[in-house]
């Protein structure tokens, strides 16, 4: 993929924003661990970042792919992983299904005010004992007249604290397995809706996330995104572009932890020389580096396949299990090579390695991708 003038310019635009608007305040709200999501969504869609591939009608920008993907890379490259994870959230994680299959008096309603970053969106799908095998789904919405009633609860929410609505995923029939669920918004200040609790996690720590409860929640039927019953089938295909944003946030993590290694080792000096003196890591570093150039092309393929109307399913799932395991790599590498200093808590290489352990969990874990690709495989899986 060639990058236009626009693309470059772009890049350096969210870039700025990441250095000015995010990475001054990271340490602040990890100890805090929240952020201000609606000041900062403010911010990031005033520059166009939370809809760039949605309908101007809307608020979006009406840019492709190729500028989500830029703008994903460089949110990677944030001090605050968990800042950059509630980004992608809004833009690329609870809105998607919304603009795809939403109706238009939906998409005025909650899209354009989450595209103007004056409302926070969750994605809500995880349950207490149902994370990635979505077919065991719990939580119910059963229909009463013009409304749902839904019951259940929701783990692990990001921006679950703050979120002014949930994009819902709920069993709404009596069908077992994947059949029978819908897609709901679910405004956060219905009666019956609660945090139950901010949930304390080893990394992302400025993500507010959270368990959420909901107590016979009265919702209006026309909050449903697309078809009742397939709701299923559309968080599918949501879940394919959150697992690019992993892909496409990796590199730019990547890139900056490794550059960032490779200028400490030019300065320290160990043996009376500079650690860069020492093959090994300078061989490593640089075949840790091949790898994110190899993650980025295929990024870049499977970004191009999705503008041209592809199904990503196979390249998605490749994307999200190399960025996951090669950001645990290259996290391991950077505090090994920063040795007694990296394992400090006043280094950045602490917090890293700890964000950076995510990736092979959230958002479909290393195993079920594989086990998606086994079966496109043709394999038993």
């Amino acid at each position: 993929m060639r990058l236009t003038d626009e693309h470059h310019a772009f890049r350096a635009s969210v870039r700025t924003f990441v250095d000015t608007e995010i990475n001054p305040h990271a340490d602040d709200w990890e100890e805090a661990g929240i952020f201000p999501a609606r000041d900062l969504f403010r911010k990031a869609a005033a520059l166009g970042i939370l809809g760039l591939e949605r309908d101007p009608e809307y608020g979006g920008e009406g840019a492709d792919h190729s500028f989500q993907m830029i703008a994903a890379e460089e949110l990677g490259r944030s001090d605050s992983a968990g800042v950059a994870m509630a980004i992608g959230v809004q833009s690329m994680m609870a809105t998607p299904s919304l603009a795809h299959f939403g109706t238009p008096e939906l998409k005025r309603k909650h899209l354009a005010p989450a595209l103007a970053g004056e409302e926070v969106a969750a994605i809500a799908v995880t349950e207490p004992d149902t994370g990635s095998d979505v077919s065991r789904l719990r939580t119910r919405a059963v229909r009463d007249g013009d409304d749902w009633v839904v019951t259940g609860r929701k783990m692990y929410i990001t921006n679950g604290t703050q979120a002014d609505w949930l994009c819902l995923l709920a069993r709404t029939s009596d069908e077992g397995g994947h059949r029978g669920m819908s897609q709901i918004i679910v405004p956060t200040d219905s009666p019956g809706f609660s945090v139950a609790r901010r949930l304390d996690k080893l990394g992302n720590r400025s993500s507010d996330t959270a368990e959420l409860v909901l107590d016979e929640v009265r919702v209006p039927v026309s909050q449903t995104i697309g078809e009742i019953g397939r709701g299923f089938q559309q968080q599918m295909q949501q879940f394919v572009i959150e697992r690019m944003y992993a892909a496409y946030s990796s590199v730019g993590s990547c890139d900056k932890a490794l550059a960032r290694t490779r200028q400490y080792i030019t300065e320290r000096e160990v043996f009376g020389q500079p650690l860069a003196s020492k093959q090994y890591v300078t061989f490593r570093l640089a075949e840790l580096q091949a790898q994110v150039e190899l993650l980025r092309s295929h990024n870049a393929a499977v970004c191009e396949a999705y503008t041209a109307g592809e199904d990503i399913t196979r390249g998605a799932s490749v994307a999200k299990l190399t960025a996951g395991r090669l950001a645990r790599e290259v996290a391991d590498a950077c505090i090994q090579f920063h040795g007694g200093m990296g394992y400090m808590e006043e280094t950045w290489t602490a917090r890293y390695f700890r964000d950076m352990r995510l990736g092979s969990i959230g958002g479909g874990a290393d195993e079920v991708m594989l086990q998606v690709l086994a079966r496109l495989d043709g394999l038993p899986a």
